[in-house]
């Protein structure tokens, strides 16, 4: 008797490794859902046509999977998987939240535009025009300015939130992809080439940061702001980066095309391999990998924590969290709850200018656009 009420008393009381993670399935219209535990595919959430990229809500309460084909966003609740609301959205490919919460952008890559709503609402408040193929989305710190890749022209746009403008556009080399806030510049992967650029935001200077290989995609921070790991689709392998200089530690060959990346709590890797339908683990401590069978062309991925006072919300707390996409300019505190820590006080000129909540009508003259295939951007 005592020995099951021991075991029981240790079951409480050690923290739950069974982690779930979230798989867009961009060719099966589905997103897998996955035991990181057993790495078995527990179900698949059938959605409309064509997921690609998903982001957090800033409470950290909601998981947003923008489902590019059917012109909705999916309102999922990360813990259970459950739908909870849907909304019609033009074209939605790539999104992020802009770090103090109150605006998402959308990157429209079939529409050729970037859409600014209302965080709470949804309410457009500004559609760009674009020359060919936004891509990606990065803001900076203070929430001022987004940056979004141009696939087709091989270009950077910068937008002015306060102003709504664009206030420049930047040459940086064949179709750029994936790119984020990393030490007050900006770093590029060109899928046309085999390196990530650094582009200043001031002087807009362009500059080579580091070689990954051929279809360099996308890069993304470690949790504990140690590293950058760069994806390169064509020569298939993920480089770790210091994230102090900028230079390749290491390289891990990955048949597959690796893509998206998300992150445990432990500091595990977990990346869709676009080209053969499956999610990679790999621990870059030990260099071991494994790999989970999904849905066809797997591109966006999230890990849901489960442990005790760790929320969908953890990734916001990391000391990584001053670099990516969404970069914090002070980390959330905590990991389970939203909490910001209290700012310092902000020089004279830092004050953000808030944009104008002047609203336009959402989707008016853009009828449903279906795709004829699915795309493997």
């Amino acid at each position: 008797m005592w020995r099951a009420a021991l075991l029981l008393l240790l079951s409480t009381a050690l923290p739950a490794r069974a982690d779930t993670v979230f798989v867009l399935n961009s060719g099966d219209a589905s997103i897998s859902v996955l035991d990181a535990v057993t790495r078995t595919e527990t179900r698949r959430i059938p959605v409309l046509r064509e997921v690609h990229h998903l982001v957090v809500t800033p409470d950290g309460r909601e998981l947003v999977v923008g489902d590019s084909g059917g012109n909705e966003l999916f309102f999922l609740d990360p813990q259970s998987g459950e739908i909870r609301r849907r909304e019609r959205i033009s074209n939605p490919y790539h999104l992020e939240y802009s770090p103090n919460g109150r605006y998402l952008v959308i990157a429209s890559l079939r529409r050729d535009q970037i859409d600014i709503y209302d965080a709470a609402t949804l309410t457009l408040l500004q559609r760009f025009r674009q020359p060919d193929k936004p891509s990606h989305v990065a803001f900076s710190p203070d929430s001022r300015f987004v940056y979004v890749t141009l696939q087709g022209t091989g270009q950077v746009a910068a937008v002015d939130m306060a102003t709504r403008a664009t206030i420049w556009i930047q040459d940086v080399g064949p179709e750029p992809a994936g790119i984020i806030w990393h030490n007050g510049r900006l770093l590029i992967g060109l899928m046309g080439r085999t390196d990530f650029v650094s582009l200043d935001p001031q002087t807009r200077e362009v500059r080579t940061a580091f070689q990954v290989g051929r279809g360099a995609h996308n890069v993304f921070p470690s949790p504990d702001g140690r590293f950058l790991y760069a994806t390169s689709r064509v020569d298939s392998r993920i480089a770790e980066v210091d994230a102090t200089t900028l230079e390749v530690r290491r390289v891990f060959e990955v048949p597959g095309g690796p893509d998206c990346i998300a992150f445990d709590p432990d500091g595990r890797i977990y990346a869709t391999l676009r080209w053969v339908g499956r999610v990679l683990v790999l621990d870059p401590r030990t260099g071991e990998q494994t790999q989970i069978r999904v849905g066809r062309s797997p591109h966006g991925i999230f890990v849901m924590p489960r442990r005790p006072e760790v929320g969908a919300d953890f990734a916001f707390a990391a000391p990584g969290a001053v670099s990516g996409s969404r970069p914090m300019a002070q980390p959330v505190v905590g990991g389970g709850a939203i909490a910001r820590a209290a700012p310092s006080a902000p020089a004279a000129t830092a004050a953000t200018p808030a944009l104008p909540e002047v609203a336009v009508r959402v989707n008016a003259g853009h009828p449903a656009f279906y795709p004829t295939r699915p795309s493997l951007r």
